[in-house]
């Protein structure tokens, strides 16, 4: 086969990005284990009401059990008992149902999240875990669970039903019957047509609701109320994503943000002043730094509560991991190494798993230039494939690590989860 002079040179260059695609890291600063903490030590300022956990892989075990790690640590120090999750609205209700009252098993309500992902024994042992706290904590040390996405319908139409059924059997009937081609299994094949009519049943549903707060909360409560309103939002932001699939990541953060917003406010009404809400890197940064041009959640979260937004990002360096490959639909692990200089000035410590918080390591002139300064820092969603790994754009973003986070948890060594079941995942 043939090759022009110029293809030589394009082949050249994608073979010596390929070479450094790990590259481009920095050195190990000398005495770097001071300014290091365990997770366990991690310090939130007392003003602070929501504190935001990224992950920088969705398949990696350490991520998974970093969740329960955080929030054991937030329970204890800060006084922190709501969790929530970058995970169905609906569904998180599920597993708060499990954690507070003991419906079903953890395995039941974790698959009520209907996310891949999170269809792991990780997940499922902190499920476990939050309720086996419950039953053994005072009403007043009691943590509540909650998902603030929108990517699935059903079990916030049951709520919505369910609730009609307590204080309108007429409403009922009438919004079953016009919801009634709206599934998970179904809401993929649903025409524009088909998703503008449930628009306009949710339109109805959310004016009926406000119109009708007094008399509906006089024959429930005003909590029971308070959700069957929410769960209304939920879906039509679901079915506003399908509308305008152009928009589909700018309109999804914007709604992390705002379902957010509403757990924060609905929470303190009952006494719970600080949040913890985990998810991607890519929603709890606060400088929408992807190049898929979006606003994140965590920038939105910034502009809303300032100082009182306390954003910890996760960085790593060795991981095999796994993810869904959409083209052939398949689950594969993955190999990557990555290097800045960040990650490298601590790559002597002794921990593989520690937390670095930024206004401690600014103590170091050292670290503070690097803090302040763009570092390729690793970003993969649910979405990989293997040639992704040859060039380091595909699984990185730059940005200006204390501008985005005020703290970061490195891994320097991360294995894969394994998926229980293959369910798809948006």
């Amino acid at each position: 086969m043939m090759f022009s002079k110029k293809g030589s040179l394009l082949y050249a260059s994608i073979f010596l990005s390929v070479l450094l695609s790990g590259c481009g890291g920095g050195e190990a600063v000398d005495e770097a284990g001071q300014y290091i903490s365990t997770v366990e030590e991690i310090d939130i300022p007392d003003d602070v009401k929501v504190i935001g956990l990224g992950e920088a892989t969705h398949g990696n075990i350490e991520f998974q059990e970093l969740k329960k790690d955080v929030f054991e640590a937030l329970i204890k120090n800060e006084n922190v008992h709501v969790f929530v999750l970058e995970g169905d609205f609906g569904g998180g209700q599920q597993i708060n149902q499990f954690i507070v009252n003991g419906n079903g098993t953890a395995e039941e309500a974790v698959k009520a999240l209907d996310y891949s992902i999170y269809n792991t024994e990780q997940m499922v042992d902190l499920v476990q875990w939050l309720h086996d706290y419950n039953v053994t904590a005072g009403e007043d040390e009691k943590v509540y669970f909650y998902g603030n996405d929108m990517q699935r319908y059903d079990f916030s139409k049951k709520e919505v039903l369910d609730y009609y059924e307590a204080v309108n059997l007429d409403n009922n009937k009438k919004y079953a019957d016009q919801l009634k081609n709206v599934s998970n299994d179904t809401m993929r094949e649903l025409t524009t047509k088909q998703l503008e009519e449930i628009n306009h049943t949710v339109d109805n549903i959310l004016l009926d609701l406000q119109s009708n707060v007094g008399t509906y909360e006089e024959q429930s409560s005003h909590d029971a109320f308070s959700f069957a309103l929410q769960h209304a939002q939920i879906m039509k932001q679901r079915t506003q994503l399908f509308l305008n699939e152009e928009n589909y990541t700018k309109l999804r953060d914007k709604y992390l943000a705002d379902n957010l917003q509403w757990i924060v406010e609905f929470e303190a009404e009952r006494g719970h002043g600080k949040v913890f809400v985990s998810g991607h890197n890519g929603h709890i940064e606060k400088t929408s730094a992807s190049l898929a041009g979006y606003k994140s959640m965590g920038n939105y979260l910034d502009e809303l509560y300032g100082a009182e937004y306390f954003a910890i990002g996760t960085d790593l360096i060795n991981s095999e991991f796994q993810a869904l490959n959409r083209g052939s639909d398949e689950r594969q692990i993955h190999t990557i190494e990555n290097h800045n200089d960040l990650v490298d000035a601590f790559s002597e410590v002794e921990p593989n798993i520690f937390y670095v918080g930024f206004e401690k390591a600014s103590e170091s002139e050292e670290l503070l230039n690097m803090i302040k300064s763009e570092q390729k820092m690793v970003n993969i969603g649910d979405d990989f494939r293997s040639w992704h790994r040859l060039l380091k754009m595909f699984y990185t973003i730059e940005m200006i690590p204390k501008e985005a986070y005020d703290g970061i948890i490195i891994i320097k060594e991360a294995v894969p989860t394994t998926v229980i079941d293959k369910t798809e995942v948006l």
